[in-house]
């Protein structure tokens, strides 16, 4: 479905493959500037901080391109938008000159306590209208493209009548904002719920998937857990590939942001995840020129 968003998504920059900038190896991500094709912030960790907080982030906004990745907008949460935040994440998103910013299909807060999770919102129709709303204030606000990504959700919040690609779907459309799909997520929600991934992908509007996540997760017995704590698991490789046969990313971001391993490791998943993207390019180079009379 042609949307002004098409419009929107033509304009933004290829940025590659990238990492969620994390104190704990940023020394690392720097030196490795050369492999590392562009950065992935949080703005809560930064937001009113000074100190080497605030010299990371500097050096960071010097070395390679930005995106910035929120917490705490609470989409789906039933309070009022808080606006001290959206003005400093206004802010703050002007100051890394990012050409995008995403969110969560979530909420995260209620009133002035901020939960600490992301949790779920029921798929329904009055879902998609209360969330639409508030995309639509926050892209008017920050104006700049916004994305919305996907999350892992361990129960069915009671009022759902949707699965979650019709739920997707409908918001993109009425909120008119770009997906940031979390590949990861949909193969943690497809093993706990017992859906096909492949047929969840197929449903929904990937022309509108700008940037894609990719993490790891912990497999238990009767549960697997997103925990970005772990290698990529080959089901999610699989996954990234199908994704890329399908439709056109401006950026793939890998996130770690627990029981962290060797600086090594995290490269070589990066560049495996560059080889995906490039051979993905590669078959549609050669399937264009295929078609050429």
């Amino acid at each position: 479905m042609s949307s002004s968003f098409d419009k929107i998504k033509s304009t933004l920059p290829y940025l590659g493959v990238g990492l969620g900038l994390r104190r704990e190896v940023a020394a690392e991500t720097f030196e490795a500037g050369h492999v590392i094709d562009f950065l992935e912030v949080i703005p809560e960790q930064y937001l009113c901080k000074g100190g080497d907080t605030r010299e990371r982030l500097n050096k960071a906004r010097a070395s390679m391109p930005l995106v910035v990745h929120g917490l705490n907008l609470s989409l789906g949460g039933a309070s009022p938008l808080d606006q001290e935040y959206i003005a400093r994440l206004k802010t703050f998103v002007q100051f890394t000159n990012a050409p995008w910013f995403s969110d969560h299909v979530a909420f995260a807060s209620l009133g002035d306590l901020y939960l600490h999770e992301l949790l779920p919102v029921p798929f329904c129709k009055e879902t998609i209208a209360h969330m639409s709303r508030r995309i639509k204030m926050v892209k008017e606000q920050i104006e700049k493209p916004f994305l919305i990504e996907n999350t892992t959700y361990y129960m069915s919040m009671p009022g759902t009548d949707m699965t979650e690609p019709q739920f997707l779907t409908e918001l993109l459309e009425e909120a008119d904002c770009g997906l940031l799909l979390d590949v990861n997520n949909v193969y943690v929600n497809s093993v706990n719920h017992g859906f096909d991934p492949y047929l969840f992908l197929d449903q929904l509007p990937l022309e509108r998937v700008v940037q894609i996540h990719m993490a790891g997760h912990l497999a238990k017995e009767d549960i697997v857990l997103d925990t970005h704590g772990a290698p990529i698991a080959d089901p999610v490789f699989d996954l990234l590939r199908y994704v890329l046969s399908k439709t056109t990313v401006c950026g793939i971001t890998l996130e770690r942001d627990q029981n962290l391993p060797p600086f090594d490791e995290i490269l070589a998943e990066l560049s495996a995840i560059k080889t995906i993207a490039a051979k993905a390019k590669q078959a549609k180079t050669s399937l264009e020129l295929e078609k050429q009379p």
